[in-house]
């Protein structure tokens, strides 16, 4: 089998009791044939239009010779190195591809500007502008930050008098704002298919193109997913996404959080792209699953949360089960096509069986909406409550800043956490210069004793940020922002790469408060040295 799946303890008991429900039901082939109606009435309109990632794999055959000529192409132009400008699964999919093969690609999902401004320089092992070509990946078309990221290489370009048309591969929905400009400038578009979201878009062109170029065998992807789509069409106890879906959100009262665990596994980064796949898919109508990527060592595995579903991704699942080392868990392992379809299957039934459409995101435009105001409207930021060592701290509840420290606040914040709640992390910093922050993780949760996730800002907006506004009202918001002398203009704008990141934590942050949520957020003024003070005082 191209895909393996083991469950044992309580969770295999909660899988036998689920699975004649859905073999019932008939939701595999049910999905498989296109049946819009099985998310309900209220869904169904939506789904008819987003189901096309069932046929991806056929869809996308004919991209590879396309794909493997134009790299060919580029590569005897001297153009070597990709970079990717997208958000979301636009950029989450072929991050993993491409870290799983071992290939070099420069992901672009950032506004920081020292993020950007690395981009455009490039370095010494892949080479800069000179040898670049940009990948720009746009669903809507509309993406704020994608658009900013072309505006600056476009801009980069004919400063060195290059003719950007030569270096920017668009992928885009037919007829979007981005498909309408590019055709316009000359720039070679691959149209995606309109009937596939973005988040289950890995199979498509969106995950196809920039791996491609950047020299993965992409045929050898969807031959591995191909393997696997009779398994998961079929309505029987044994189809491994009617076990998944069963395991992630089976049970009552249900573990409403899934920790998601790399151990061992060939493939790169995974979690990152099952977190945005499901916790954008479920997290809506207060309810949803809630995914944490955790390490094998980390807290939430040491001393498993009664709410948390533990998924471990592992190479031989068959060889884990032996061991039986894993109680209680969801052992999974399979090739990385594989990984791809039946997560997508899974995930769509699971919304099925908490009564949601897991192909909307109702609550994404809300943060976006507030970004625009203050963009427009450009307040000074208000006086911190007060700083520590360089770190400055605002809170939405001044409540969670009486104790006036830095570790007080924090554990104020640890406190507000209900008994089924979570800590978020939100990190609106360039992770190319201070990758080490998402160590803090590990000490937010091993202090609060609560399931905590990690998101870099702003890509998180457009995946698990569907579920912090949607989702459960659970959850309490540590921001953490960088005040950097580096900014750099976005071309055709009235704000610069700097003022959009503060505007969108702003605006996310405006937003969670108006929905209830607690929010500290701390800025580092000499991000380098202040993570060293934050790290002290979540320990």
């Amino acid at each position: 089998m191209s895909f393996e799946i083991h469950v044992s303890g309580h969770v295999k008991d909660v899988v036998e009791q689920t699975l004649p429900g859905l073999v019932a039901s008939l939701v595999a082939s049910g999905i498989t044939a296109g049946d819009a109606d099985l998310w309900g009435p209220a869904a169904a309109d939506e789904a008819s239009r987003r189901l096309g990632w069932v046929e991806a794999v056929s869809v996308s055959r004919p991209l590879v010779a396309e794909i493997t000529a134009l790299r060919a192409e580029l590569v005897a132009q001297g153009l070597t190195r990709v970079v990717l400008a997208g958000m979301g699964g636009s950029s989450l999919a072929p991050e993993v591809i491409a870290a799983t093969a071992g290939v070099p690609i420069v992901i672009l999902d950032s506004t920081a500007p020292g993020q950007v401004l690395a981009a455009l320089d490039g370095d010494a092992e892949t080479g800069g502008l000179d040898k670049t070509v940009l990948v720009v990946a746009s669903k809507s078309g509309s993406t704020v930050e994608t658009d900013s990221a072309k505006r600056a290489f476009e801009a980069a370009w004919s400063d060195l008098g290059v003719d950007p048309a030569g270096r920017i591969i668009v992928v885009t929905d037919p007829g979007s704002p981005l498909d309408e400009a590019s055709q316009a400038a000359g720039y070679r578009v691959f149209h995606a298919d309109p009937s596939v979201g973005g988040r289950y878009s890995a199979l498509t062109a969106f995950g196809l193109v920039p791996t491609g170029l950047a020299g993965v065998d992409i045929a050898e992807l969807l031959d591995e997913a191909e393997a696997t789509l009779l398994e998961v069409a079929i309505d029987d106890p044994k189809n491994p996404a009617l076990v998944l879906a069963a395991a992630i959100a089976g049970g009552t009262p249900r573990r409403d959080k899934m920790g998601l665990v790399s151990d061992g596994t060939h493939i790169v980064g995974l979690p990152d792209w099952i977190e945005q796949l499901v916790a954008e898919s479920t997290g809506k109508t207060r309810t949803g699953i809630l995914p944490v990527v955790l390490l094998p060592v980390s807290p939430e595995v040491d001393e498993t949360p009664a709410d948390l579903q533990i998924v471990r991704i592992v190479d031989d699942a068959q060889h884990f089960q032996i061991l039986e080392q894993y109680p209680d868990e969801v052992l999974v392992s399979g090739s990385l096509g594989a990984q791809f379809v039946v997560w997508e299957y899974a995930t769509a039934i699971a919304g099925r069986m908490l009564g949601i459409n897991p192909f909307d995101q109702p609550d994404v435009e809300s943060a976006k909406t507030a970004t625009r105001g203050l963009l427009d409207a450009a307040p000074a930021a208000g006086a911190p409550s007060f700083t520590e060592n360089g770190v400055e701290v605002r809170v939405t509840d001044p409540a969670l800043a009486a104790s006036g420290t830095l570790a007080g606040v924090l554990g104020a914040l640890w406190g507000a956490v209900p008994a089924d709640g979570y800590v978020a992390i939100q990190a609106y910093v360039d992770r190319v210069a201070v990758p080490q922050l998402s160590g803090l993780r590990e000490l937010a949760a091993a202090d609060s004793g609560r399931p905590t996730t990690f998101g870099w800002g702003p890509r998180f907006l457009h995946s698990t940020g569907q579920y912090h506004k949607g989702g459960p009202a659970h959850g309490v918001f540590l921001q953490i922002l960088e005040s950097t002398d580096v900014d750099l203009e976005i071309p055709g704008r009235p704000f610069t790469f700097g003022q959009l990141i503060r505007a969108q934590a702003a605006g996310d942050a405006e937003v969670l408060a108006a929905h209830g949520r607690p929010v500290v957020t701390l800025t580092l003024t000499d991000p380098q040295v202040d993570v060293l003070t934050l790290f002290e005082a979540a320990q």
